[in-house]
């Protein structure tokens, strides 16, 4: 969690945040690519839990989850694998996934392996806001877990008032009430973020979905304080011989 709030602090525009699923390309790739991503100047990184039915993400991210699963990919391996994490990585981590394999894991052993390994948030899509509220926002505090809470076109403003209330990282603004990878980018999507600009929030926003180069990065960084992007760096990755090349070739796109 203070990792998240230090990157905010000493970055006030410009955060570039990727995501990537955990085990993709190959098993024993993650380690790699996360540290890749640092030395190329990304400011966070989101690790995707691999899950076979991804309701918020478009036909990449699933298809990435389908193979990492192949692979061999688990929560279990996941948290083996990310045990000397930060030796290699000091740039903010958050795992992003469902609640199902959460549930599974068990909500306290998973806030746990969290800690040990020093991630630093959690992104549960499909979390209601009530059972985070009553029953879980003190036991990932307890855990120096920050919970992000997404953010769409549709979302009143009522609503935003009371994430931001909660909110101890960030708000994730979703570009759109579609799922991720869009081809058509986030035009037309000015006067939601302008809404949300104008509201002077206490907690900073990123905005994700369907952001795949420059110019939707700059968007993005003009009505937030950054951008997130997934679809389009796992498509980069696909295929992939050489990660370094991959990731550097990638960045280079979009700053």
């Amino acid at each position: 969690m203070e990792r998240i709030k230090k990157a905010f602090e000493e970055k006030s525009e410009g955060i570039l945040s990727i995501f990537i699923t955990a085990g993709y390309p190959n098993l024993n790739d993650t380690i790699e690519v996360l540290k890749e991503l640092e030395a190329n100047g990304v400011d966070m990184i989101e690790l995707g839990i691999p899950f076979s039915d991804p309701m918020a993400d478009g036909p990449i991210i699933q298809k990435a989850s389908e193979v990492a699963i192949d692979n061999g990919m688990t929560l279990k391996l996941l948290f083996e694998q990310l045990k000397d994490l930060r030796q290699h990585v000091s740039i903010p981590v958050l795992l992003m996934g469902y609640l199902n394999p959460v549930m599974q894991y068990g909500y306290e052993e998973f806030c746990q392996s969290c800690q040990e390994v020093g991630i630093d948030g959690i992104i549960l899509p499909d979390l209601p806001l009530y059972e985070y509220e009553e029953e879980y926002k003190e036991l990932f505090e307890s855990h120096g877990l920050a919970n992000v809470f997404l953010v769409t076109p549709e979302t009143s403003s009522e609503r935003i008032q009371k994430l931001d209330g909660l909110s101890n990282g960030f708000l994730y603004l979703v570009s759109s009430s579609s799922t991720t990878g869009k081809k058509d980018g986030i035009d037309g999507t000015a006067e939601y973020f302008q809404r949300v600009q104008n509201m002077t929030l206490k907690s900073p926003t990123l905005i994700g979905f369907n952001i795949k180069d420059s110019k939707s990065y700059q968007v993005a960084c003009k009505y937030s304080k950054g951008a997130i992007i997934g679809s389009a760096f796992i498509k980069a990755l696909n295929g992939s011989e050489n990660i370094k090349e991959s990731v550097n070739n990638f960045i280079k796109i979009i700053r």
